[in-house]
């Protein structure tokens, strides 16, 4: 099974491009979603995450804003917070492979935002960066309902540059060039690592 990393900024097509790739029948495990599942209600970081931050859990899941203020800007929580929930991801990532396994799939991608800067680049046997130019970027993020411009600067300082991104990166795919355009990148990608 060949382990891929798929990876990009905010606002480059990211999730559009996982679901690309999950549609050509390749198994996809999404980190935010896992992160989202355990956030949920009756999921697994519920009980320990309000343990760690007392008063950001609502209605029997964690309230993402209340557990932001706790957090954003201050490294030490957000050490705290993660020593928390990572061994949790990496238990749901276990279930994936197994699932993936069961089924013999020749190729997996592993979503995960910040793939470089938690150095998850080295458990991939390739990464791909979804990318896009940074005016087409910041036009789709601030597009978004919640965005604020000192919101977006606040999440790409904590983010790699993307040039960055896209020089350490095996292949590259620009969604920029709309829908079509993309889905003959991944389907070029998905027939590349076949072959490698």
């Amino acid at each position: 099974m060949i382990i891929v990393g798929l990876t990009g900024s905010i606002g480059m097509g990211k999730s559009t491009t996982s679901a690309m790739f999950q549609a050509e029948d390749v198994p996809v495990y999404d980190a935010d979603a896992a992160v989202h599942a355990l956030y949920a209600k009756g999921g697994a970081a519920v009980a320990p995450v309000e343990a760690a931050f007392p008063g950001v859990v609502v209605d029997g899941a964690i309230d993402r804003a209340k557990l932001s203020a706790q957090v954003v800007g201050k490294p030490e929580a957000l050490k705290r917070l993660e020593a928390v929930v990572h061994p949790l991801v990496g238990e749901s990532r276990k279930v994936f492979f197994e699932a993936a396994a069961a089924v013999n799939a020749p190729l997996v991608i592993l979503d995960i935002p910040l793939l470089f800067e938690t150095g998850g680049e080295r458990n991939v046997a390739a990464v791909i960066v979804v990318s896009a130019p940074e005016a087409v970027q910041r036009e789709r993020v601030m597009a978004r309902a919640d965005m604020t411009a000192e919101k977006l600067d606040a999440i790409l300082a904590r983010q790699l540059p993307d040039a960055e991104k896209r020089a350490r990166a095996d292949i590259v795919i620009d969604t920029s060039k709309g829908l079509d355009s993309a889905r003959e990148q991944v389907r070029a990608a998905i027939a590349k690592l076949l072959a490698s």
